[in-house]
């Protein structure tokens, strides 16, 4: 297994409930409240606005609760100023980490970080340091059931993606990040909102680093722990495990 949604799907294993709701809604709150600060309150006519409902819809928050968070951010209540800042570092094994965050203080956030580094075999880079490891992309997924795989290729092709992988699961989509609004409008139209729509860190496939059992431990539990933080919106790697290994911890 490998790729940027490697810990997503692991989690996903270990089971949806094992998340409280409360820190997700949290997370994607802070989402919603930059989006709508940085741009338009319009999500038709804010891109990154439109992606974080969308997310917040999936997660099944309440209607006025997204509501209160984009006005928020636009500025019509009062609210917390939220700074967005990117931490880049090493994990176990030499895996490559981007730690993207939404805080409210800068000196929390790099304490928890880097101390989640350093209490699982880690340690913190320089900017840029691992950046140039991953590529930006878009990356959009719909449920199995709405389309074919053969269906979901040909109108992901048509929209302008580069990238198209149907699973017993689902369906990811990948495309330019230049193209993200377009693949995804294009989508919608046709099968209807996707469950997820955002611009991730994608691993570039020769950069990924295979990983044993010993160190997957580790690693997971270091991505668990920033995941685990409020401020801490995503957490990009890339292992590459092979799913025998991975069937094994799940276990």
């Amino acid at each position: 297994m490998a790729g940027h949604s490697q810990f997503s799907n692991i989690m996903h294993r270990k089971g949806a409930q094992d998340k409280k709701r409360a820190k997700v809604f949290s997370k994607l709150i802070r989402e919603i409240t930059v989006a709508a600060r940085s741009g338009m309150s319009d999500p038709d006519a804010n891109p990154r606005l439109r992606s974080a409902i969308i997310a917040a819809r999936a997660a099944n928050m309440p209607k006025d609760t997204i509501e209160r968070a984009v006005s928020r951010g636009a500025g019509d209540e009062e609210g917390v100023s939220y700074e967005e800042v990117r931490y880049e570092g090493f994990g176990p094994g030499g895996v490559s980490l981007i730690v993207d965050v939404l805080t409210d203080n800068r000196n929390r956030s790099a304490a928890e970080v880097r101390s989640a580094f350093n209490k699982h075999g880690g340690n913190l880079g320089e900017s840029g340091s691992v950046s140039y490891l991953f590529d930006r992309v878009g990356a959009i997924s719909y449920p199995v059931a709405v389309t074919s795989a053969d269906e979901m290729f040909e109108a992901a092709l048509e929209a302008g993606a580069g990238d198209v992988e149907s699973t017993e699961t689902g369906h990811e989509i990948i495309c330019e990040a230049d193209d993200f609004n377009d693949v995804r409008d294009a989508l919608e139209q046709k099968f209807g909102a996707p469950e997820t729509a955002s611009l991730i860190w994608r691993p570039q496939p020769q950069t990924q680093v295979a990983i044993e059992e010993s160190t997957a431990e580790t690693l997971f539990k270091l991505i668990e722990t920033l995941d685990d933080s409020d401020d801490v919106q995503t957490v990009s790697a890339n292992f590459d495990i092979a799913d025998e290994v991975l069937a094994k911890l799940m276990a």
